[in-house]
This record gives structure tokens, sequence and C-alpha cells, in this order.
């Protein structure tokens, strides 16, 4: 998404979008307001960690796998992690050529 649209979601210009982006400002509430609106997560844009998932928002795959999880023994449990954390590394968007 551009920075004018992205802007445009939050009722600024591009270059005030832009300075958001670098950190050369920050956005006020109205701002945070309006994007949340559209989906963003606000927590994240502030502050680098995302917003937990409420346990009653969990998919029923999402349900299944935890409950498959939870019957594991620590060692498979460690596993589960590394493996899933190396996915979840290997498929973040900065990672992606």
């Amino acid at each position: 998404m551009s920075q004018r649209t992205f802007g445009e979601i939050g009722g600024v210009e591009a270059n005030a979008q832009g300075k958001y982006e670098d950190g050369d400002r920050a956005p006020k509430a109205d701002y945070l307001a309006a994007v949340a609106a559209k989906g963003v997560d606000v927590l994240y844009v502030l502050t680098g960690a995302r917003t937990p998932v409420p346990i009653d928002n969990l998919s029923v795959i999402e349900e299944k796998i935890l409950g498959n999880y939870r019957v594991l023994g620590k060692d498979d449990q460690d596993a589960i992690r590394r493996l899933t954390t190396t996915i979840a590394e290997l498929s973040a968007p900065e990672k992606l050529p």
C-alpha cells in the first residue's frame, strides 16, 4: 500500500505518513483511530508487539492445533516451537525477495 493511500485512510498527507514511518513524527489519536477502524493493529504500530488474539477468537483449526500441542511432551513441544518460529521468520514480509 502506498504512503498516499495509507495516509488517506488516516486522514493525513503522504508526507506526514512518511514521517510517521520514519519515526520523525508521532501519529495523533484520530489518525490511530481511523487506521484501527480499517483493521490496522495499532499496538503493533506503536510498540512493535502484536495485539494478542483472545482465545475465543481462535478458528476451529487453531483450536485443534493448540489442543494437539498441549498433549505433546516437552521435547515435542520444544521441537514444534522451533519449527514454527523458523517458518514464521522465513515467511516474514521483510524476508521475502
